[in-house]
């Protein structure tokens, strides 16, 4: 019996680490680079700004910069995806933690 509750344990223990609401990006430090701009309103109502690529669209947020210094330029971001999105027919919603002109 005691190896039974002490494998119980273990299992609740392991899988309860990946689960905290700290874990809340996909990719940690990916790079895009494009043009950000305000993102105005949106049928996807998420995301103060966006960042053009030549390929894709992405809606950014940032917990620690003001994006709205970067309006209009060229620039690349390091950021993490923000699980849940995209919604709404929305893009890929990003949490940037750096910008280099």
């Amino acid at each position: 019996m005691r190896y039974f509750s002490a494998s119980i344990i273990a299992i609740i223990l392991l899988f309860s680490q990946g689960c905290g609401p700290g874990n809340n990006s996909q990719a940690e430090g990916s790079e895009y680079t494009g043009i950000i701009e305000a993102s105005g309103i949106t049928s996807y109502q998420y995301g103060t700004h966006t960042l053009r690529t030549e390929n894709d669209f992405y809606a950014l947020k940032s917990d620690s910069i003001d994006l709205s210094i970067y309006e209009g330029e060229r620039v690349t971001v390091q950021a993490n995806t923000i699980n849940g999105y995209p919604v709404d027919g929305g893009p890929v919603y990003l949490n940037v933690t750096e910008v280099r002109d």
